[in-house]
Parts: structure tokens; C-alpha cells; sequence
């Protein structure tokens, strides 16, 4: 991602000329007066800027899973995390004169426009408290007049109104520099007052929005996207109900459109699906975790098994560690900035290696689009699917690229499709690809790798309906199965091959699900063989 930032912004500096401003330093006091005495503009050439910066904060669930509401702990971490990155005073300014940025009407490229209100307010302000300081001052100084109390009176009164107005904007930007987003938070959340009230989140959310509006503004100040990158660990480790709790403040942090704020969420799915199944939030979705994880990650990566070269760079990783071998990192550093000073090559196959995934990229979503191809009958009809499959299938490309040196890397047009295959029935596809693997591991004939998956998926099918009660929930997310048995057996009729060479990259399909196919297909075997008459030629004597 910070590689990803740095070649956008060279390119948008590139392409407009106008150098990022930075809140930092110098950069405070033109970010004090915009925030004062200007309206932000959302124009045309700001949409079509392209330079993002990440802002990464870090939420350990483990932290906060001590406390009665963990949900709080991340809004906390998000408000406290923002405030430490922009400073504690541009956001006390914008809480008391900062204005949300609205749209351009018509094309205009004015980014700024006076607060001209705000501006006569002021002036007006300033000319009655100097008005009523000379009239004070005349009263009191000037011989001849110093017996009038009446202009003592009125140079004190319009003195003190138009000073108190002032005052009063100044304590308001100290009483915000005092008090963080995340004390107010803390505060409402241990009143019994607000959590018994049905409107307690919408007070948490209030707060979150100024956040939202102020890196808006932000975003036209420092010419750059913002995008809030939140990523949550540990959350496997905590209580169900937390669980639920921080899956909730997700959702609520992601329901208005165009958010700044991206989830990475760490968990364990085979852990944190029971923990949603035992809590209440399940209501209406048939008591299935799975179902609520579809619906709320609009990205699933499910990190495939380790392979070799992974378990020698984990290995050497791990040795690396150790203090008395301190002197091979230092030497591979060396080696390691040596090659990047010399490493143009590198940069151009690189480039290269980028334009050869985005062809491909664009070839699997011209099969998506083509009515006359087979696929699209098959892309789901739920919205969220979709937005599923879109954001998977360049993710596959590059991992099915980075993989180029093996022999019969699949076409676009086909990891697209196996794609979809995973999105549309995660069940189904677990099983026959758990069966293929314990097949392939007793030593299959040399044409084992020619079958076809659809064959592999029929001869355990029986296996798979004697298990549907335990494998429910999971049964549930799959698609049609007549729609299944013509996706394998006419239109992509993969192969054992194919399939091993796609499940190295198949990040949409959870892992788990196939592991837990694998020990309940065990126990099953256990069953069978215990079940099983033993010979009397191998009975124990005694």
C-alpha cells in the first residue's frame, strides 16, 4: 500500500503540477486561516485526482477485552489515532468553524470560497469592541468627561458584549484541545443514562462523523485522498459478544457511502463464526455466521497453506532472530540496498510484470461482460457477490502471474471462472477439492491429474449428503445445484490438474470450511472401520 502511494502521487504530481501541502509545520498556519475563513469545494479536478494517502492504525482486540464494551474501544482507537496524526488544534478549529466541503455547482475549479458571513461577523465584532474600547477610554481619560458615568456605562457594555462573543470562540477551540473525541466517547459510554437509550449510537456516530467531514476537508487541503486503514487483530481470542459488538461498529462505520475507512480484518473464520452463531445478532439470518461474514467483507483473502519456498523464508526468518547470527541480517541488508542501487532492470521487468496483469485483468472482465459467453449466466444476482467477485479476480490474476514460471498457467478467462465457482458454491467446491486431496495423497495413477472434477465431486456426493446436518450452515451459502453440475460438467469441466493449480490462489473460498470437511470425513472412516467385522485370522489371542 505505501508502494501504491508512492506511484500515485508521482504520477499525479506528473500529471497536475501541484505539489501535495503538508498540516505539518509551516504548513499549520495556512491550515489554521482555510479552516477559519474558507468553505471547501469538492470540484471536478479533485474527484479526478488519483495520489491517496494511507493513514494505518493498528486496534489489538486483546487490549480492550477486558472491558464491558469492546465496540468502543475501537471508535476510541479510531478518534485518538486521527487526532494524534493531524494534531489536537486543526481539529479543535474545525469542531467550532470548520464547514463540511459541498459540491461545485457547474464546472467550476475554485476549491475555496470566502465564509463572507463569517468574515462580517468577525469585522462587525471587532469594530464594536474598538468602538466601545475608545468610547470607554474617552470616558475615562478625557478631562471634562470623566464625570459622565453614562459613557463609562456604554463603552463598558458594548465593550464586554462584543469581548464576550469572541471569548466565547476561543473557549470553545480550548475546550476541544482539552477534551478529545475519544474522552467524550468514554464518557457517554459509562453513563447508564445514554447506554439504556435507544439513540446511544447515533451520539458515538455524531462524534464519527465530524471525523468523516473533517478528512473531507483535509483531502481538498492536502490535494490528496485519505483512506483510514483500520486494521483489527486478535479479535478470535476475545468473548462472543465483543465479537459481535466490534463486527457491529464495522458495519455502523461503513454504512454511510463513501467512508475513508478500510477494514482489515485478521480473524480466524472456523473460530469466529461460532462465536457469532452463540450471539444474538443472528436474528434473521438463520442462525449462520457464515451468512454474516458474506455480508459484511467486501474482500475476502483466505490466506492459502504454506508452501515450501514460504516455509524456508519462515525458517530462515525465524533463525535470523537469534543474536548471534544478528551478522547475516546486516549482510543481507547490504546485499539487499547493493542490488536496488542496481536494480533498473528489476524496475522495468516490474513495469512490465504490472501491464501484463492489467491485460489480463481486462480480459477476464471482457469474458464477465460478454452475454454470449457462457460465464455471465452464472454471475450471482446479489449486489454484494458481485463486488465480491470484481474485487477478487485481480487479486487471482497477480498471484496466478507471480506463479508464470509453472507450466499451464490458466487462461484469464478461466481463473475468472473459477472465481465465480468459489463465490457461487463454497461448499460444494470444498468437498470435491478436499476429496481430490486425500485421493492425490494415496497415490493416484499417472492420468489421476486428467479427471474431471465434476467426475471427483460424483463418487463422494453420497459422503457429502450423510453429512449435511453437521455441514448445514455451510450448505446454505451454495448456489444452485443443477446450475452447479452444468458450471463443472459442460461449460468449465476442470480438471484435478486445474484444480490444484488454482487452489495455491483461491482467496475466496475460506480455507476452513475444507479442513473441517477433512475431519469430519476422518471420523466418518473411523466409524466405518470400527463398524467393520474384524477377521479371525488377525484376532488378539486373548
Amino acid at each position: 500500500m505505501r508502494q501504491e502511494m508512492a506511484q500515485r502521487e508521482e504520477a499525479e504530481l506528473r500529471r497536475s503540477h501541484q505539489k501535495p501541502r503538508s498540516p505539518q509545520g509551516w504548513g499549520l498556519l495556512p491550515l489554521l486561516w482555510y479552516l477559519a475563513f474558507y468553505k471547501p469545494i469538492i470540484t471536478e479536478g479533485h474527484l479526478r485526482r488519483k495520489n491517496i494517502q494511507f493513514i494505518f492504525i493498528r486496534f489489538s482486540a486483546w487490549q480492550y477485552a477486558g472491558c464491558d464494551k469492546l465496540w468502543a474501544g475501537l471508535v476510541t482507537t479510531l478518534c485518538d489515532s486521527i487526532r494524534h496524526h493531524f494534531g489536537a488544534l486543526p481539529l479543535s478549529v474545525y469542531h467550532v468553524m470548520g464547514t463540511r466541503p459541498r459540491f461545485a455547482s457547474g464546472f467550476s475549479q475554485k476549491e475555496w470560497v470566502l465564509k463572507t458571513g463569517t468574515c462580517l461577523k468577525l469585522w462587525g465584532m471587532l469594530f464594536v469592541l474598538g468602538a466601545g474600547l475608545s468610547i470607554l477610554l474617552v470616558a475615562l481619560f478625557v478631562p471634562g468627561i470623566k464625570d459622565h458615568n453614562a459613557l463609562k456605562v456604554v463603552g463598558s457594555a458594548v465593550t464586554s458584549l462584543s469581548g464576550s462573543g469572541l471569548a466565547l470562540g476561543a473557549f470553545s477551540i480550548l475546550k476541544n484541545l482539552l477534551i478529545s473525541e475519544k474522552q467524550k466517547i468514554e464518557r457517554l459510554t459509562n453513563s447508564d443514562k445514554f447506554t439504556s437509550q435507544l439513540g446511544f449510537m447515533s451520539k458515538v456516530r455524531n462524534e464519527v462523523e465530524v471525523l468523516v467531514d473533517f478528512l473531507a476537508f483535509m483531502e481538498i487541503f492536502e490535494r490528496c485522498r485519505l483512506r483510514v486503514v483500520l486494521e483489527i487483530t486478535s479479535l478470535d481470542i476475545c468473548y462472543p459478544e465483543k465479537v459481535a459488538g466490534v463486527l457491529n461498529a464495522m458495519n455502523t462505520l461503513l454504512s454511510e457511502a463513501n467512508t475513508p475507512f478500510i477494514f482489515i480484518l485478521a480473524v480466524d473464520p472456523s473460530v469466529i463464526v461460532p462465536c457469532l452463531e452463540q450471539t444474538g445478532c443472528m436474528k434473521g439470518l438463520a442462525d449462520n455466521g457464515y451468512l454474516y461474514l458474506n455480508r459484511t467483507v467486501t474482500l475476502p483473502f483466505s490466506i492459502p497453506e504454506m508452501g515450501a519456498r514460504s516455509r524456508l523464508r519462515f525458517l530462515e526468518a525465524a533463525v535470523q532472530t537469534r543474536e548471534d547470527l544478528m551478522y547475516h541480517i546486516i549482510t543481507s541488508n547490504v546485499e539487499r540496498r547493493r542490488a536496488k542501487c542496481q536494480g533498473v532492470p528489476a524496475v522495468a521487468s516490474r513495469r512490465e510484470a504490472d501491464a501484463e496483469a492489467v491485460r489480463c485483468i481486462h480480459e477476464a472482465f471482457r469474458c464477465l461482460h460478454d452475454g454470449d459467453d457462457p460465464l455471465a449466466r452464472y454471475l450471482p444476482t446479489s449486489g454484494a457477490h458481485v463486488r465480491r467477485i470484481v474485487n477478487t479476480i485481480p487479486v487471482t490474476l497477480r498471484l496466478l502471474l507471480h506463479r508464470a514460471g509453472t507450466p499451464g498457467t490458466p487462461s484469464p478467462r478461466a481463473a475468472a471462472a473459477w472465481v465465480v465457482l468459489a463465490d457461487q458454491w463454497p461448499c460444494r467446491l470444498s468437498w470435491a477439492l478436499q476429496c481430490l486431496e486425500d485421493a492425490w495423497q494415496c497415490q493416484p495413477t499417472p492420468d489421476f491429474g486428467s479427471r474431471c472434477l465434476w467426475s471427483i465431486f460424483q463418487e463422494n456426493v453420497g459422503e457429502l449428503s450423510a453429512l449435511r446436518q453437521p455441514l448445514s450452515n455451510v450448505l446454505s451459502l451454495d448456489g444452485d445445484p443443477e446450475l452447479f453440475q452444468s458450471f463443472l460438467a459442460c461449460d468449465f469441466p476442470f480438471t484435478a490438474r486445474d484444480a490444484r493449480a488454482f487452489l495455491g490462489v483461491t482467496v475466496n473460498l475460506d480455507h476452513s470450511i475444507r479442513h473441517k470437511m477433512g475431519l469430519l470425513r476422518g471420523l466418518q472412516h473411523l466409524q466405518k472401520a470400527a463398524a467393520a467385522p474384524v477377521s479371525r485370522s488377525v484376532q488378539c489371542p486373548h
